[in-house]
C-alpha cells in the first residue's frame, strides 16, 4: 500500500494555491464568454500544466542538482538550433519543429525554468560575501544572463530577453552585490542608451515612436476604450462591446486585462491586481524565513521579481504606460507556453520549500 508522508501537509505552502486558483477561474469564465472553442483549449492547457506541476514537485531537485548545468546547456544549444533550423511564424523564428509529429516548441519559454535553476545553482556553489558580490564574480554570473538573452534576441524576441536580463540582474541586486558596480551599470546603460536603439528592429522602434508620440497605436486607442466603458462595476456579458465585436485586438491573452475592465469595472480589476500584489509579496517575504538556503532563495525570488515583471508590462502596456509587446499575464491570459512555464516554476518552488528538512525525499511509504 502505498500512502503520503503526512509531514508533506507541515511545508507545502497552500497560500499559493489559495492566490493562484481565483486568478485561473476568473480567465476561464472570461475566455469562455469570449470563444468557447479557445475555452476547451485553455483545459488541456490547464491539464498539462498540472501534468508539469506534479511532475516538478515529486521531482527530488536537490538530489539531482547535478544535472542542471547540463539542462542549462541544452537549452543554450536549443536556442543556437532556432537559429539555425528554427520555424518562422509571423516574422520572428523562435520555434523548433518536432520531426514526425509536426508540433513544434518554443526553446525560449523551456529557458526561464533553466535560467532561474542556473542561478540558483551558481549562487548556491558560490554565496557571495559580507560586501557582495566583487568585479569578478559579478562578470561570471553575468555570462549566464547575457548569453541566453542574447539568443533569445537575435529571434528576435527583445521581450523575453529583457525579462531575463531583468530577472537575472534584480536576483543578484537582492542576494547582493558591490554598490559601486550597479552605479557603473547605470552610467553604462545611459551612455549606451542610443547605439542599442540604432541596433533595435525596425518594428521594435515602431513600437518605441508608438509609444512615445502623442497619439496612441490602434491596439492602445481601443484598449483604453474599453477599461473607459467598464466603469466601476462593468458591463453584462452582452454589452461587452469592444470584446464581443473585435474591436479590442487579442482580447483574451494580450488585452485581457482591459478586457476584464470592459467586463467587472474597476472592482474586478483592483480584485486582480491584489491577488497578483499579494503572490508577489508573499513569495518575496518567504526570503526571510530561507536565511542561507541561497538555492531556494533564487528560485523564490526569481519566481515573484518574474511574475512582477509580466504584470506590471502587460497592464501598463494596455493602458499606453509602455510598449506594446506580447507579455501575456501570468496564469490568465489565454495560452499553454506561459501557462505550463508558471505552473513548472511554482511546482519546483513548491518542491524545494516542501522537502527542504528531507533531503531524502521520502514522501511515499510503502506497505505490503
Amino acid at each position: 500500500m502505498i500512502r503520503l508522508d503526512r509531514r508533506i501537509l507541515t511545508h507545502f505552502d497552500f497560500v499559493q494555491p489559495i492566490l493562484i486558483l481565483p486568478i485561473i477561474i476568473l480567465s476561464y469564465i472570461l475566455v469562455s464568454e469570449a470563444n468557447s472553442i479557445l475555452s476547451n483549449k485553455q483545459l488541456i492547457y490547464f491539464s498539462i500544466g498540472l501534468l508539469a506541476f506534479t511532475f516538478f514537485f515529486l521531482l527530488p531537485i536537490r538530489r539531482l542538482e547535478w544535472l542542471i548545468p547540463a539542462f542549462y546547456w541544452l537549452c543554450i544549444a536549443l536556442l543556437i538550433s532556432v537559429d539555425l533550423f528554427g520555424v518562422t511564424k509571423l516574422g520572428a523564428k523562435r520555434w523548433l519543429e518536432i520531426p514526425f509529429v509536426h508540433f513544434t516548441i518554443q526553446p525560449s519559454e523551456i529557458m526561464k525554468p533553466s535560467f532561474l535553476l542556473m542561478m540558483a545553482y551558481l549562487v548556491k556553489h558560490r554565496p557571495p560575501g559580507i560586501n557582495g558580490y566583487g568585479l569578478k564574480d559579478f562578470l561570471r554570473l553575468s555570462i549566464y544572463i547575457i548569453l541566453p538573452a542574447f539568443l533569445i534576441m537575435k529571434e528576435p524576441d527583445l521581450g523575453t530577453a529583457l525579462i531575463l536580463i531583468i530577472m537575472g540582474y534584480a536576483i543578484l541586486f537582492i542576494i547582493g552585490v558591490n554598490k559601486k558596480i550597479w552605479l557603473s551599470i547605470a552610467a553604462g546603460i545611459v551612455i549606451l542608451a542610443p547605439l542599442i536603439y540604432e541596433n533595435l528592429h525596425d518594428y521594435q522602434k515602431k513600437r518605441i515612436n508608438d509609444f512615445l508620440s502623442e497619439e496612441s497605436s490602434y491596439h492602445v486607442r481601443q484598449s483604453i476604450v474599453a477599461i473607459g466603458s467598464g466603469g466601476l462595476t462593468g458591463k453584462s456579458k452582452d454589452e461587452a462591446t469592444q470584446t464581443h465585436f473585435k474591436f479590442l485586438p487579442i482580447a483574451t491573452s494580450d488585452f485581457i486585462f482591459s478586457y476584464t475592465i470592459e467586463r467587472f469595472g474597476f472592482l474586478g480589476a483592483f480584485t486582480l491586481m491584489m491577488f497578483y500584489g499579494f503572490l508577489i509579496t508573499h513569495l518575496l517575504s518567504l526570503n526571510y524565513g530561507l536565511k542561507d538556503d541561497y538555492f531556494t532563495q533564487v528560485v523564490t525570488t526569481g519566481i515573484g521579481i518574474l511574475i512582477f515583471i509580466y504584470v506590471s508590462v502587460n497592464i501598463m502596456m494596455t493602458i499606453g504606460f509602455a510598449p506594446v509587446v506580447g507579455i501575456p499575464l501570468p496564469f490568465y491570459s489565454y495560452g499553454g507556453s506561459s501557462f505550463v512555464t508558471f505552473l513548472s516554476l511554482f511546482g519546483i518552488l513548491q518542491n524545494l520549500l516542501t522537502f527542504r528538512f528531507d533531503p531524502t525525499y521520502r514522501f511515499v511509504k510503502i506497505k505490503f
